[in-house]
């Protein structure tokens, strides 16, 4: 072994003991006959302390050394006169006899603290150099800590985990897959796994009623803060379960991660319907850490004269708690970010409740004091409140508000990232239409099985048919999310005819399943957790690459290794590509 102890571990009460340390230098401070060295490792920083007068050339030795040179040192532990209480190490220092210089090392690009001057793109490019960092050293160990805990609790749940195939066929149903050619199959291809979806269903038909995995996952999409194109997730699937069952279950291990990752108890998961989650919040994954419900004003904001409201399907309006001192500027600058291409709305009305009760908007010409007080009275507005009204086609309004409403929360300092408010929501739409193909998509996945009371709409009234899903929403973010599956050969195909395939495309792209239900296939349902968001959340970050060891970045690309890449002539002539 290079070493006794590590870097993060001597304390006081080593004082006397003769140990070897090794790690990377992190700082060297000359002070007239001492040199001071910084030695890190993953475990912390101990100080070496080198004296002129006790080894003048070991001490010469010491003051060459360069940031993260690797060395390997022996010596005493000491007391240190000036004690450094910031870190656990801080009370004692090692006094150097022996040094030994393991690797040079070039002088990084940029500075390896806590406190870095490197940029995002630099330290993706030297991630290797970024993961020594200890914010980034924490993400990882965090990181760490939840994959046990997940693999504890569901072992003890008698969950087994099973490892998947990762070259499979495609099923173009959903995102993009990614694609492999196959070498010994001229001109075939594998894709690689979106999810385990049915491979995890079918195991349920072998018998194995508990499973589950902490499995690579891939799909072709644009990306963003919480997207890559490979992530990990949580998958699991349960056989003799109705949906009580599997929220338990998992609601269960949810809490059991607070307990032991953050040592703090999640409070009790609520359950809304997707319907009422539309209408109160606009989306299906509401922030429950603030209030703001929308407000529809419809009734009492139409037939004013004010052509805007008058031609709108529907008027929606936000009650902004104590932000009526609201400054001309402010409102422009929130009139414009509904403006933004990405939120699409035209403009934005907006109504203060003054100090003495009288309301103040921005469309006082066309409302009086007593239509703008049942603005008031729809929304509870009081004195200091301030309104914030959209207006428009029932579906566009609903998602600009929501913009909106989570803008609102930013700058209220409303959305803390450690207040911690899960949710369930349940009585998703089995489907949604595709105008524009003028067809029908299953809006989880073509496996979901329907509500039982909402069979009977399945061919009648498809729109109308619920599913059996849940998703479970962590301060505004969908963490995990599943359903209970069809196991009937008969009702899948159903499903399949809704979704447009004839029995010879289902049979050619789902055969292996379908056949598989004729074995016997039990009732059976399942999630999964986007175990990379679930880290990040854990550690107060919208961005899923600080959790990730190796991500890529936002054009999906590995900038340290340089992929994706060209292949050369003879690579791509023996795949039958050149």
């Amino acid at each position: 072994m290079h070493r006794s102890h590590t870097c993060g571990e001597l304390r006081l009460t080593d004082a006397g003991k003769h140990v070897t340390l090794a790690g990377w230098v992190a700082r060297n401070r000359k002070m007239g006959g001492l040199v001071f060295v910084d030695l890190r490792d993953r475990y912390g920083i101990t100080q070496l302390s080198f004296n002129e007068a006790v080894n003048a050339a070991l001490m010469e030795e010491a003051a060459k050394l360069g940031r993260e040179f690797v060395v390997k040192v022996s010596g005493l532990v000491r007391e240190r006169e000036s004690k450094n209480l910031q870190i656990p190490t801080g009370e004692i220092e090692i006094i150097v006899d022996k040094l030994e210089v393991l690797n040079a090392a070039k002088t990084p690009p940029f500075t390896i603290e806590d406190e870095t001057d490197g940029g995002d793109e630099l330290r993706m490019q030297y991630r290797y150099l970024d993961l020594r960092r200890n914010p980034v050293r924490r993400n990882m160990e965090l990181r760490h800590r939840t994959a046990q805990a997940v693999r504890n609790y569901l072992s003890g749940q008698h969950f087994m985990e099973v490892e998947t195939p990762v070259l499979i066929k495609s099923t173009p149903e959903g995102a993009r897959d990614f694609v492999v050619p196959s070498r010994l199959n001229g001109g075939q291809w594998y894709a690689l796994p979106q999810s385990p979806q049915t491979f995890k269903q079918l195991l349920m038909v072998s018998g194995f009623d508990r499973y589950f995995q902490i499995v690579k996952c891939f799909r072709d999409e644009d990306l963003r803060a919480d997207r890559q194109p490979e992530f990990t997730q949580i998958d699991c699937e349960m056989s003799f379960v109705e949906r009580e069952d599997v929220l338990q279950i998992f609601e269960g291990m949810v809490k059991y991660l607070f307990r032991e990752v953050l040592q703090r108890e999640l409070p009790e998961v609520p359950r809304m319907q997707y319907d009422d989650a539309m209408r109160l919040y606009g989306c299906d994954k509401p922030d429950l850490r603030f209030d703001m419900q929308f407000c529809d004003i419809t009734s009492v904001a139409k037939g004013k004269g004010f052509p805007v409201f008058d031609q709108a399907e529907t008027v929606l309006a936000i009650n902004a708690k104590g932000a009526a001192p609201y400054t001309r500027k402010q409102l422009d600058e929130l009139t414009e970010f509904v403006k933004r291409p990405q939120t699409g709305a035209k403009g934005l009305i907006w109504c203060r409740v003054e100090a003495d009760g009288t309301l103040r908007s921005s469309v006082d010409k066309f409302f009086n004091q007593e239509d703008l007080q049942q603005w008031a009275t729809a929304c509870g507005a009081e004195a200091g409140d301030l309104m914030l009204v959209l207006g428009g086609d029932l579906h566009a309004t609903r998602r600009q508000m929501n913009d909106l409403r989570l803008e609102m929360g930013n700058r209220l300092g409303l959305r803390d990232p450690f207040n911690f408010k899960p949710l369930w929501v349940v009585d998703f739409p089995l489907l949604e239409h595709d105008p524009e193909a003028g067809r029908w998509h299953a809006m989880h996945h073509p496996f979901t099985s329907p509500l039982p009371q909402d069979l009977d709409k399945m061919e009648s009234d498809p729109g109308a048919v619920r599913a059996n899903a849940y998703d479970f929403v962590l301060n505004g973010v969908e963490i995990g999310g599943g359903s209970i599956r069809i196991h009937d050969r008969n009702l899948q195909q159903r499903m399949f005819n809704l979704l447009g395939f004839t029995q010879e495309e289902a049979q050619y792209r789902f055969g292996f399943l379908l056949d598989a239900f004729e074995y016997g296939a039990p009732p059976h349902g399942g999630i999964a957790f986007g175990f990379d968001r679930l880290c990040s959340l854990f550690g107060g970050s919208e961005s899923i690459r600080d959790f990730i060891a190796f991500p890529k970045n936002n054009a999906g690309r590995d900038v340290m290794i340089d992929a994706p890449s060209n292949l050369d002539a003879a690579q791509l002539k023996e795949l039958g590509l050149g």
